[in-house]
């Protein structure tokens, strides 16, 4: 019931702001902010966040065995967070700053969970809760991390045509070009490769959860994202520059950035995530945790067998 209370709050009071989309649902301004106005939805970078809710409740019910082993029962400080996301969406509301209410609805959501079950629910949550935070559409925000990704990506990919490959490639700011060929692209802010980073965090985060206990695993896998993310983007813009000097013309290039045959090429990104994400968790793996009361039950026995046995011996000296 609270629930739904929360949830219809965001829907018929959720967005003060009607000069994009006239509708005063939250969660239709955010498809709407993802891009499903313009029919290119699952082409943007806010794809996965219409996926986000679904994998965050795949994950408690793969974990749904160790969170009902909790201590769950009604626990009043949850009402604070509670209060914290409501007053986050008034002024939000207030101000026509739909991002705030966003945040506000998943800090309530999340309070609500504590609210009724209790802080070792929060503790336990906390992670899976977390991948909400890519249900935000950043929209221009995105702009000063895009523009470095960009300058980053352009930077290695030089680096790497002038001192691995060979090739004479020129970088004028985000834009790379060989007069020889010709061929010129740039690297804008849709290929800067936020889109891969927003992939290899939240896979980051799913690893962390699943295979990890400690916080400094995984806190090293959601760190570990950045680097990947980097060395993705920066494999397909090598491709792309690889194509263009072997076929010898731009349209060589343009093949492969469009994705070539069934969108093959647009999957390079991910490689080095999958790859990486995996040999980490390998490395980091954890030992398996063995029940304590079996350890406790184990040592009582071997304590209960030395008492006999010294026992037996005593009463076998006695007798002699």
């Amino acid at each position: 019931m609270l629930l739904a209370v929360w949830l219809a709050l965001f829907q018929f009071i959720g967005n003060a702001t009607r000069g994009y989309v006239k509708t005063a649902s939250l969660y239709y301004w955010m498809y709407d902010a993802f891009g499903a106005r313009n029919g290119n939805l699952w082409e943007s970078d806010g794809a996965a966040a219409v996926l986000m809710p679904f994998v965050v409740l795949w994950l408690f019910w793969a974990k749904r065995r160790q969170l009902l082993a909790l201590d769950l029962g009604l626990w009043a400080p949850g009402l604070v967070l509670v209060l914290l996301g409501l007053m986050m969406h008034f002024l939000g509301f207030w101000v026509q700053l739909t991002y705030i209410s966003v945040v506000g609805l998943f800090v309530g959501l999340y309070g609500l969970t504590g609210l009724t079950w209790g802080l070792s629910w929060l503790r336990a949550s906390f992670f899976p809760f977390f991948l909400f935070i890519f249900c935000l559409p950043l929209g221009t925000l995105t702009i000063p991390i895009t523009f470095r990704l960009s300058l980053m990506a352009s930077w290695l990919c030089q680096h790497l045509c002038h001192y691995v490959v060979a090739l004479d490639v020129i970088r004028q700011g985000t834009t790379l070009s060989d007069p020889a060929i010709p061929f010129r692209f740039d690297v804008a802010a849709a290929c800067s490769g936020i889109r891969s980073l927003y992939a290899t965090m939240a896979l980051s985060l799913i690893f962390g959860f699943i295979f990890f206990r400690t916080w400094w695993r995984r806190l090293l896998m959601i760190l570990a994202a950045f680097p990947l993310a980097v060395m993705g983007n920066v494999l397909r813009l090598m491709t792309i520059v690889l194509a263009a000097e072997i076929g010898g013309s731009q349209a060589a290039g343009e093949k492969v950035h469009e994705g070539g045959p069934l969108g093959i090429y647009s999957l390079l990104p991910y490689v080095p995530a999958f790859v990486g994400l995996f040999l980490m968790e390998r490395y980091l793996r954890e030992k398996p945790q063995r029940p304590a009361r079996t350890v406790k039950a184990g040592h009582r026995q071997i304590a209960e067998g030395e008492k006999e046995s010294k026992t037996h011996v005593a009463a076998e000296v006695t007798r002699l």
